[in-house]
């Protein structure tokens, strides 16, 4: 059945042409716009017109913005569009104005006589030094549009493996908050209806119903100050945290947390391992690029020890004997990299490297939730039947009493 898509495409003048397209699908689509000379940038069904109801729609911001902007400059700049005419293409593709304004800023700036790589620099918040040096690599090698392909391979397969981590941890975090909310609400609202009842000196509380009725006591006159204690122990952790060492420490232990520890670690490994073959790729030095690689892993106990191993590539030894020394990263890395430079193919070895823990961190992920979920449940369960075995007990005792 034909459809109408709407599309967007730049014509053999690099100008953007927008518009309507009926066809059986958005691959069919695409190719009668190949055919008809212009290169299809976006490609979608249109749509139908009456009322729609607006949902708001949430950006993931910086890394979201990156991401497009890397997409569409490797269409462009793969179809030998000019730098300066893909800027200007993307800035119109852009929906987001400040991500605009930056666009341009980067087009005037390069307009200006600067690099390309100098005019991203111009904004470091969202384009990382990895990402700089490639496009200066690609810049002096002149294979900028292969340089985009390998940028946008990189985030799109970055913000997948992140996007999983993140997904995965969310139904173990609702499940605690809703326990957790369970458990207070039952001690705040519940439990103290129990207390009036207990009153008459002539009903013995059992012991368990005691303890329950002091909890409940104390939380509902000590919860103001406890709270205070607990946010301002938060945030005096988080302070520590953002100092060098606090920064280091909190690495550190997330490191030795069982399961998630694991998880954690192999994430890094593959960050690093995608990284170095981005930068392997595009002849960057080796020392290079693992100081570059060094400034985007998030575990600074891990990025630590790539200083150590560029002493090592420094002295000779290659990457693969200064990597296993080091003692983060897993037995397997150093494996692999002593194949690759065994055969001379280290940035296939970094890719494969890199392919292989994408994997075993979703299965890291997966055994913790795995685990974690039952943990909660058990863990919630004893303690909400604890409560009501010891409100069961009281109904009990008042029994004994009323016979």
């Amino acid at each position: 059945m034909a459809t109408a898509f709407q599309f967007r495409a730049v014509a053999s003048d690099g100008k953007l042409r927008t518009g309507t397209l009926t066809a059986e699908s958005e691959k069919i689509a695409a190719q009668e716009l190949k055919r008809q000379g212009l290169i299809p940038v976006f490609v979608g069904v249109k749509k139908k017109a009456g009322f729609q109801i607006a949902l708001p729609v949430f950006h993931a911001g910086r890394r979201k913005d990156v991401l497009f902007f890397t997409q569409e400059l490797s269409t462009l700049l793969s179809a030998g569009i000019p730098v300066d005419r893909a800027l200007s293409i993307t800035s119109e593709l852009t929906v987001r104005t400040s991500f605009r304004a930056l666009v341009q800023d980067v087009l005037r700036l390069l307009k200006s006589g600067k690099s390309f790589a100098d005019s991203l620099g111009a904004h470091p918040d969202y384009f990382s030094e990895l990402y700089i040096s490639m496009v200066r690599a690609g810049e002096a090698s002149g294979s900028l549009a292969v340089i985009f392909e390998r940028l946008a391979e990189f985030e799109r397969t970055r913000d997948d493996l992140r996007g999983y981590i993140v997904s995965s941890l969310v139904y173990p975090g609702l499940l605690s908050a809703v326990g957790l909310t369970s458990i207070i609400i039952l001690l705040n609202f519940v439990v103290p209806r129990f207390a009036q009842i207990f009153s008459d000196p002539r009903i013995k509380i059992p012991t368990p119903t005691y303890i329950l009725l002091e909890v409940s006591r104390y939380m509902r006159t000590y919860w103001l100050p406890a709270l205070i204690v607990i946010v301002g122990g938060l945030l005096i952790l988080i302070a520590y945290i953002r100092t060098p060492k606090g920064h280091f420490w909190w690495d550190s232990t997330r490191l030795k947390i069982p399961v998630l520890g694991d998880a954690l670690r192999k994430a890094e490994t593959a960050r690093f391992a995608r990284a170095m073959a981005t930068l392997v790729t595009a002849s960057v030095p080796l020392v290079q690029c693992l100081g570059i690689s060094r400034g985007i892993l998030n575990n600074l106990r891990i990025s630590a020890t790539l200083e150590p191993i560029a002493q090592g590539v420094k002295r000779g030894e290659g990457i693969a004997a200064p990597l296993r020394r080091a003692g983060e990263f897993p037995p397997l890395a150093g494996h692999l990299l002593a194949v690759g430079e065994e055969t001379g193919h280290l940035d296939a070895m970094f890719e494969r490297m890199a392919d292989i823990y994408d994997v075993e961190t979703r299965t890291a992920i997966r055994r913790f939730t795995s685990l974690f979920e039952p943990m909660i449940i058990l863990v919630m369960g004893v303690i909400v039947g604890t409560l009501i075995l010891s409100l069961m007990l009281a109904i009990t005792s008042i029994n004994d009493v009323a016979v």
